[in-house]
This record gives C-alpha cells, structure tokens and sequence, in this order.
C-alpha cells in the first residue's frame, strides 16, 4: 500500500501562509518517486475541508496517479498518492470511486466499517474490485446513471458509451454532425454533464466529422451539446472541458482561455466568473466554492491560445495543482500546487464525509492480503 505524508508545521524556509507536504506511494517504470511528489497548500485550505467535513480525490494522467487529500485528526493535511496508469476521470462516492485508465475502467469500494481506520487515522480504504477492460479508447470523463450504468465520453471515438460484458464498450450516444463511430478523434469529445443521473450536456473542441479534426479548431471551435436534443447551446469556446451543473447554472471550463464561467441559457454565451492560472480542467463544487484542476503546458499546447497571451499580460506561468474559487467573489479562496515532476492534472472530484482515504495500488503485498469476507 502507498504511504502517505502529513502537512506538518513550516518548515522555516516555507512562507507562513503555506504548508508543504510529500505524498509517497511505490513508483512504477517512467513515474516519480514518492519523495519526488511535494505538494504544498494554502493556509486556509485544510480549515474548508474540516469546516465541511470532506476530502478531495484528483488524478494526474501525466503521471498515472491518483491523489486523495484530507484531513489528519491533529489538524494536518495529508496526502495519498497510487499509481494507475494515465489517471483520467473520476467518479466518487463516499463508498466508491471510479477511476479511468490506459485501457480499464476501475472500480474501487471502500471495505472500511464505520467504526474501522486503516493506519490508525483513515476512515475510508478503497481497495480494487473490478477493471473493465475498454482498450485504449481515451476514456475521459465518466459517472454513473440512474439504471446503475458507467456513462463515459469514449473521445477515440467521439461518442458517450458504457461498459460492455463481452466487447470492449456499447456506444450510447453520439453528436449529430458525427457521421460514423471510428477510432479517430474527429471531435475531441472530452467532458460530460449529468442531470441528477442521465447525461445533459457534452463539451466538444470543435465540430470537425474528420479525424482528429479538433485540433485546428483549439481557439475557437468549442461546443457545449444538449444531449437529450443533439442541438449545439453554445458555440465560439475555446477548448472547453468539465461542464457541470450546479445551483441551476452549467458551469464549465473555457480552458483555451483559461476562464472558468457558465452558460446564459437565453443567449448560449460564456460568462467568465474568474481567471485559472493554467490549463484548466476537471472541476467539482461544494456549495458556493468551485474547485478547479490546474495543468502546465506540454510542449505547443498552449500555443496560438488566449491562455498563453493572458498568462503574459498577468506576468505569471501556469501552475499544476487546485485551486478553490468563490462563486460570488470570482476570487481564489484556497489552492493546492503541485512541484514537478507532475505538471498535468486531469479531473478532481469530492468526497462528502470523508475525513481521509487511502487506495490500494498493484505493487506490494497490500491487495494480496487485503482479503474481506461480505456479511451474509
């Protein structure tokens, strides 16, 4: 099992507004070492998870890993980090967490009675019970409908689909200007909005039906597409990621431009609420506070973006981490950073009523022994 690595008191090199911690977990071939991960967090950050009882679950697929942050009972943050193989999106409950992978789709269940702890200090253990295996389809983001189902953006092949007992995905759902599923990423289908549990609304880079079209439409070529009707809501964004919907309002990331906002129903605009210092994508709410996953570049990506010219115009670099935006204010609340070697982040989701989490990877003797027996 990975090990984990308390936020403790300042180091007296630390600025006093922040706390820095090391998440550790067994590294595999082309990942870093634990003591390579250093993360550090706003002072703030640990007192709005306690103030409403929750932690946080995000993924780097750059690195393959996915994080859980929470809460230690002396009021330190903490850090869990294991290794799954180009880490994408999340879905989590209190009891379960989806996790999308290389080529799998994995599903985690936490095998923690309310009153057992793992390590003394964890109140959740999330253990692998089942992979799915997709192939490589780049799996993007996913959840769960009402039926129980898995819904996934399958953005190789630009359609929503679900899992599929002898073949590797059924599709669902597809855009109307897509003419015919094929392994192509015509359209960089990527983010995926649930309506309680059916799928609303989709993000797309463009519109293209040709293969990997999208890529020459990245500053403006973004669509939002209701689902239910196929009809195109909103349209001029610029690499738009992560739609949700939250308090009435589809929220999403205008990632091109580095602007989180949401959608005017009547007009179909983007209403940018803050600016992310990054490459913005994956986002989870609570309440009134956006949290928002943050990436560098990768070699040209931001090239020929707004994003690189307002990163200029602020004087600053994009930074890979979280940060926590008040929905009334536009203003950064809280943050999490994240040092190299992990630049990219992919999505972040909450867990409600978590105090802190541990996962169990593939390396090592603990998903060998961690063997639970299901009460009659």
């Amino acid at each position: 099992m990975a090990k984990k690595k308390s936020a403790a008191g300042d180091p007296p090199e630390t600025p006093p507004d922040v706390a820095v911690a090391e998440a550790q977990a067994a590294p595999q071939p082309d990942q870093p070492a634990a003591d390579q991960t250093q993360i550090s967090v706003s002072r703030g950050f640990g007192n709005w998870l306690i103030r409403n009882n929750c932690s946080l679950a995000f993924s780097s697929y750059q690195t393959g890993q996915l994080f859980l942050v929470g809460m230690l009972p002396n009021g330190q943050v903490s850090f869990h980090q294991q290794n799954y193989v180009r880490a994408m999106g999340l879905h989590a409950t209190p009891q379960r967490l989806y996790v999308g992978s290389l080529f799998q789709i994995w599903r985690l269940e936490n095998v923690l009675a309310p009153h057992e702890r793992a390590n003394e200090n964890f109140d959740r253990l999330y253990v692998p019970r089942n992979a799915q295996t997709t192939g490589d389809v780049d799996v993007h983001e996913l959840s769960v409908d009402r039926a129980g189902r898995v819904i996934f953006v399958n953005t190789k092949f630009s359609c929503l689909a679900t899992m599929s007992i002898t073949h590797g995905f059924k599709p669902l759902w597809k855009p109307p200007f897509i003419s015919r599923l094929a392994a192509e990423d015509r359209c960089h289908l990527n983010g995926l909005a649930m309506d309680g549990s059916r799928p609303a609304y989709v993000t797309a880079v463009s519109r293209s039906d040709v293969a990997d079209g999208w890529r020459e439409r990245r500053r403006d070529g973004g669509v939002v597409i209701d689902v239910a009707s196929g009809e195109i809501v909103a349209t001029g964004l610029s690499m738009p990621h992560s739609p949700r919907l939250h308090e009435g309002r589809l929220w999403l990331l205008n990632s091109g431009t580095g602007e989180f906002g949401w959608i005017d129903p009547a007009s179909g605009r983007f209403e940018p609420v803050a600016f992310c210092p990054g490459y913005a994508r994956g986002l989870a709410f609570l309440g009134r506070r956006a949290v928002i996953g943050l990436s560098k570049p990768r070699n040209l990506t931001f090239g020929g973006l707004a994003l690189q010219e307002q990163l200029e115009a602020k004087d600053t670099e994009a930074r890979c981490g979280l940060i926590v935006i008040d929905l009334d204010s536009g203003r950064t609340a809280d943050w999490l950073r994240i040092a190299d070697p992990v630049t990219e982040l992919y999505d972040v989701a909450m867990l409600p009523g978590v105090v802190q989490a541990e996962a169990v990877g593939f390396i090592g003797d603990a998903i060998r022994e961690r063997v639970t027996v299901e009460a009659d």
